[in-house]
């Protein structure tokens, strides 16, 4: 019998494994026009309740938190990850999200790692009232080590026209809010494995009594549901995700021309994963306040006279949030002043 060159990659495998992600994609949402098989996704989008309605559109990946995830068999961690920072970049527009579409990249499909992060990404999307709807998952050998998943996502939502949040409405005298994280988020991981790397003592440590791992494996904390009803009250002028560049890089984005955020340093509540960080490497202060978000995720520029009813509407809601700093003349930039408190 004549022998030829075998295809690495199987179909029979493939098919299977993504028939078993037919529940993860259910949904009672009647937008929803198709189900899984086929070659795109259909979604009705007549909204009635909006005027003018505008979409918002944002891609994200959860960067090298992927390596250290999938080497612990933590892979539904940062699925939430993904799921729940690219919800947060859509809604500081002051949008509802509508509907999630993944790739998941891998060296070689293993069934039981295909549905923890199809499932995982899933429930994320349910927990914040968005649906997945669909996506791509592909075997990609010779390309990628097998164990190797490469995971994104694309988010569609929608905003009326006269009520974006896009810092344009920002004023002088508004305060800086700071709504608490749930740790280092996605972004900062480059830097935490070659802690890992160089002091790996620090692996024996442990965080508010979870072990190391476990802290920096914390997922990402999306807040959407924690400030959707104050989209519609007036009373926020700004909204800034802080991720990757810190509060210094993020804030800034949403800042007029001539103003500037006036950042307490010494108001700072900073998370203890950050402080452990510093004290193992030695990390230069500014270095860590542009690397990570030292437990201030979401910032929510405010009119003055609701910041008290914001910060307890968030706490209401089960998240940390007080005040930070405030608006004023400037050009553009985020200038911290006082000192951290970097005692554990």
């Amino acid at each position: 019998m004549e022998k030829g060159i075998k295809y690495d990659v199987n179909i029979d495998l493939a098919n299977e494994t993504k028939r078993e992600m037919a529940d993860a994609l259910e949904t009672t949402n009647n937008r929803v026009l198709n189900k899984i098989g086929a070659f795109s996704s259909l979604y009705d989008i007549k909204f009635e309740e909006y005027k003018n309605p505008v979409l918002v559109l944002k891609t994200e990946e959860p960067g090298s938190k992927q390596l250290i995830a999938a080497q612990y068999d933590k892979l539904e961690n940062v699925s939430y990850d993904m799921i729940n920072h690219l919800i947060n970049d859509c809604i500081v527009m002051g949008a509802k999200p509508l509907t999630v579409q993944d790739a998941i990249i891998c060296g070689k499909m293993e069934k039981s790692a295909i549905s923890k992060i199809v499932h995982a990404i899933s429930d994320a999307c349910k927990a914040q009232g968005c649906v997945l709807t669909g996506g791509e998952t592909s075997e990609q050998p010779g390309v990628l080590a097998e164990g190797t998943y490469i995971l994104t996502s694309s988010i569609v939502g929608i905003v009326d026209k006269d009520k974006i949040i896009d810092g344009s409405k920002i004023k002088e005298g508004d305060v800086v809010i700071s709504l608490e994280s749930s740790g280092i988020h996605t972004n900062g991981y480059t830097l935490v494995r070659r802690i890992m790397k160089e002091y790996p003592e620090v692996m024996e440590k442990t965080v508010n009594g979870k072990t190391f791992i476990e802290a920096i494996l914390e997922p990402h904390r999306c807040y959407y549901m924690a400030i959707k009803d104050l989209f519609d009250k007036d009373m926020i002028t700004g909204l800034a995700h802080i991720t990757g560049g810190g509060i210094c890089e993020n804030l800034n984005r949403i800042l007029p021309q001539d103003l500037d955020a006036k950042i307490d340093a010494s108001k700072y509540q900073i998370l203890d994963i950050f402080k452990l960080i510093k004290q193992i490497a030695n990390v230069d202060e500014k270095e860590m306040l542009r690397t990570f978000n030292l437990g201030v995720g979401l910032t929510v520029v405010a009119k003055k006279e609701y910041a008290s009813y914001i910060i307890e509407h968030v706490k209401s809601k089960g998240i940390n949030a007080y005040e930070i700093g405030e608006i004023v003349k400037g050009q553009k930039q985020v200038k911290v002043e006082g000192k951290f408190d970097w005692h554990i």
